[in-house]
């Protein structure tokens, strides 16, 4: 099933998720040109900025790919610098780790990792003089196969469970690549005029949905769905959402954590 009524706002909700962080400390980034300098051998003057939060808050433990989001209090006109200033490493690593940087805002800025953080280890985070860390769980890995019409989760290296799936029918594809666990929800409504589908339509539904875990911003989910059990193993039915039994999908949202890698596979 895709999308839920969740939809209709979820550009508001993901600005919600970014601006709830734990606000972990005002620091004074006196330093953000020669911290960039460190990097790049040059240094320019920028304005000072703070830092206003940074996510995932301190000693919190999240998925193995979770982002890091960095709020600051004003705009940042360096972004370059003050990307150079951040910087990611699992605890004695030597190296930072490698990742990305998307700006959501003109204040907020997000650094995703290009590789899974070492599982059950401590992950430091300093901006300019500021620094804080969080703390990774277990590696829960999931693999939706999409011609096998299986999800399967490995624990840390180990099978821990292999459900049969349905996935996206050909006119509703689930979307193929690796995406994290944005979020849980243990109830949701699935509502079909978020995707433009009318409810008086062959297609259309209002569903009340449980064990939601979403996969994208766009409106996938892993989620329980009794409706298609049937069809779970056999074909893909769904409207691009990842459908599992209430058993299995109970199971994977007491296990998975947001930040986990979820990986979608032909």
């Amino acid at each position: 099933m895709l999308s839920a009524s969740l939809q209709r706002t979820q550009f508001p909700r993901r600005f919600m998720r970014r601006f709830g962080a734990v606000t972990v400390a005002f620091v004074m980034l006196t330093g953000l040109s020669t911290v960039g300098s460190i990097a790049s051998g040059s240094a320019r003057s920028i304005s000072p900025v703070t830092v206003a939060s940074v996510s995932p808050a301190a000693g919190q433990t999240v998925g193995v790919v979770h982002p890091v989001t960095v709020t600051f209090t004003g705009t940042v006109n360096d972004r370059a610098a003050t990307e150079r200033a951040i910087t990611v490493a699992p605890a004695g690593a030597s190296d930072r780790a490698s990742g990305s940087f998307t700006w959501l805002d003109h204040h907020i800025v997000e650094w995703t990792p290009a590789e899974f953080f070492p599982a059950h280890s401590p992950i430091n985070v300093s901006v300019g003089g500021f620094s804080t860390s969080f703390q990774t769980g277990s590696s829960v890995v999931s693999v939706a196969d999409l011609s096998a019409y299986s999800f399967t989760v490995s624990i840390d290296g180990v099978t821990a469970r292999q459900m049969p799936a349905s996935m996206g029918k050909a006119k509703f594809s689930t979307p193929i690549g690796r995406f994290t666990a944005l979020g849980k929800e243990r109830s949701l409504t699935f509502d079909s005029r978020t995707i433009g589908i009318p409810l008086d339509d062959p297609e259309g539904y209002l569903i009340k949905g449980e064990y939601g875990v979403r996969v994208t911003w766009g409106g996938v989910y892993v989620h329980s769905a009794p409706w298609s059990v049937g069809s779970q193993g056999y074909a893909n039915v769904s409207h691009g959402c990842i459908n599992l039994s209430p058993d299995n999908a109970a199971w994977y949202f007491n296990t998975v954590r947001v930040g986990d890698p979820i990986i979608v596979q032909a």
